[in-house]
């Protein structure tokens, strides 16, 4: 199998001889069934199933690893990305992810750079983004309500972010992804 590794992977790769578990064949023997509470089970194997395939691959200590894994036991670069996930509708500022952090703005911003490879503040406006994207997939999700969970005031403030970021307008991602 080729290496399949990019910066941020839209897909994650393990052979056989990477990740070797019984979950693949409990779900391949689960969803031929016709039982009741079937799917309460499938959703649960599912979860475990991506839950288990992400730790297989962030376990692999090669050089593979992508850059933004490496802040992996940095305290001050972790508590960042912690306030940043935690919250993401907060109108983060330097100063305050670096007082969250316990460190100063220049140190943080270094830190930050050298193990996530971008700034915070760019890494912040590239999970909202991430954020809404999968958001607007929601079928009761609005962009009006998308744009306050991600931290912006408008919708249109929100919607020139997404396609400055995305390359395509709230709406249009919608429509290539939900059918």
């Amino acid at each position: 199998m080729t290496d399949c590794y990019v910066p941020y992977p839209p897909v994650l790769c393990l052979t056989h001889n990477d990740w070797e578990s019984p979950l693949v064949g409990l779900l391949c023997e689960e969803v031929i069934k016709d039982e009741p509470g079937q799917a309460a089970v499938l959703d649960r194997l599912l979860d475990l199933l991506v839950t288990a395939v992400l730790k297989a691959w962030f376990a692999q200590q090669d050089s593979n690893q992508p850059e933004y894994w490496r802040y992996q036991g940095d305290r001050i670069v972790e508590r960042a990305l912690h306030a940043m996930h935690g919250n993401p509708a907060h109108p983060w500022t330097l100063q305050e992810l670096a007082t969250a952090s316990g460190a100063s703005r220049a140190s943080l911003a270094r830190r930050f750079q050298e193990l996530v490879g971008e700034a915070p503040m760019t890494f912040l406006k590239n999970w909202r983004m991430a954020l809404a994207a999968d958001l607007l997939c929601q079928p009761d999700e609005s962009v009006s309500s998308v744009a306050e969970k991600v931290g912006y005031a408008t919708p249109y403030a929100f919607s020139a972010a997404f396609k400055r970021v995305r390359g395509m307008s709230p709406q249009a991602h919608r429509s290539s992804v939900v059918k």
